[in-house]
């Protein structure tokens, strides 16, 4: 019952956010830097690392269309040895930036235990979150600046941050995403991009086909066409974390006798292991804005169950930008038989749906066996591989073991 009434206010609540993003001013002007090792009073590095008495330090990349990306690297681990092994990148999932690595404990967050394994972590931040505000020429007040789907972030996002490491580094290195940074990846490598710099790459609940998620939550929003609605009312970005929003959210908590992180589940599945009394954490710092086209573009996901560019839907727009009346696919059987691929998924989660995850396998099914390593965990849903409190002894530890082999 409590659920039928959640659905029921889904619309209403994003009409809540849609109003409130009409009505004020949500960003000031920024001041433009080039891409640069920086220096940040206010940063994650000082909020969130050296407070656990690690190193850290900020750096900006520039990607082709003219965001500017923040990126923090954990150069050593907690005894200030200098990292001995190779570099990882970190990338974050949807409604989240690097932040969310870094919640629960010293020992139980993926970027402290990676930097304490002996890695040059190196944690990114995706266009429009906190912590990448920046463009050359926009600011986020501006449309233009939320004309991007998950296209964007795979295409320049992605790139941009790995080839930065690259050159700064020196070395190839590993590479870990969460949900939406596991579809950046598999689009980036299906195009062949990022090979040369790779070492591996570990997928935690992967996002690929995406029509037989169990999240009636989700699956609603998209068969109602409700980000296409917002979009067109003109609200290109997309922030669930406005005022009004997050009051309308507690209203909910608070007349269903729920907490939020049980309303989180009922999005992203049951998730058995996360500390509860770290939710009010998460909230001071999560959800992060995305654009409002790149929720159009998962919801395409949803009713096609395509891996495809975006839909312009207008087959003359789609030919301005593709040469073609449909989208292109995104064909993952290219993605090479010989690159080491490490896949973590649960049997809870409501995204990255078990079924979903099974035709993923398909895709990749001429793929060295010796290359490719599943972790399935049955108990685990999507918020479990982030800020599980189990998640170093199912996940990490096998993810390093994974990373070290290579």
């Amino acid at each position: 019952m409590a659920s039928t009434i959640l659905l029921n206010l889904i619309p209403i609540f994003l009409l809540c956010i849609t109003i409130a993003q009409g009505r004020k001013t949500l960003h000031t002007s920024h001041e433009f830097s080039a891409s640069s090792l920086v220096s940040t009073k206010d940063g994650i590095c000082k909020t969130m690392v050296e407070t656990q008495g690690y190193t850290c330090e900020e750096h900006k990349v520039t990607t082709q269309d003219g965001f500017i990306l923040s990126l923090q690297r954990l150069p050593a681990g907690r005894s200030g040895e200098r990292a001995n092994k190779p570099p990882v990148v970190v990338q974050h999932g949807l409604f989240s930036d690097a932040v969310i690595w870094l919640f629960n404990s010293p020992e139980e967050s993926l970027g402290f235990i990676l930097a304490d394994s002996g890695f040059d972590v190196w944690l990114f931040n995706g266009r429009g979150t906190k912590y990448s505000t920046m463009h050359t020429s926009l600011t986020p007040n501006d449309k233009a600046y939320w004309d991007w789907s998950w296209d964007e972030l795979a295409s320049y996002d992605l790139p941009a941050s790995v080839e930065y490491v690259y050159n700064y580094t020196g070395q190839k290195m590993h590479y870990a995403g969460h949900s939406q940074g596991t579809l950046m990846a598999f689009a980036a490598l299906s195009q062949g991009q990022l090979l040369d710099m790779l070492r591996s790459v570990a997928l935690l609940s992967p996002i690929a086909h995406m029509n037989q998620i169990s999240s009636i939550g989700t699956k609603l929003a998209a068969d109602l066409f409700i980000a296409n609605d917002i979009y067109w009312l003109g609200i290109r970005e997309f922030n669930p974390n406005v005022d009004v929003g997050a009051k309308f959210l507690e209203g909910i908590c608070n007349t269903l006798h729920m907490n939020c992180a049980n309303l989180m589940s009922i999005f992203t599945g049951p998730n058995c292991c996360i500390n509860s009394s770290r939710i009010d954490v998460y909230l001071d710092h999560e959800p992060q804005p995305t654009s409002t086209k790149n929720l159009i573009h998962f919801s395409q996901m949803i009713r096609t169950g395509n891996i495809a560019k975006y839909d312009y839907v207008d087959q003359a727009q789609n030919v301005q930008h593709y040469g073609q009346r449909v989208p292109p696919t995104y064909d993952l059987t290219k993605i090479p038989n010989e690159l080491p691929l490490f896949l973590g998924y649960g049997g809870k989660d409501m995204l990255a749906d078990v079924k979903d995850v099974k035709v993923l396998l398909n895709d990749l099914q001429d793929h060295d066996a010796n290359k490719l390593v599943e972790v399935f965990n049955e108990d685990y849903a999507h918020i479990d591989f982030i800020m599980g409190v189990t998640a170093k002894q199912i996940v990490y530890d096998p993810m390093i073991d994974f990373f070290n082999g290579y």
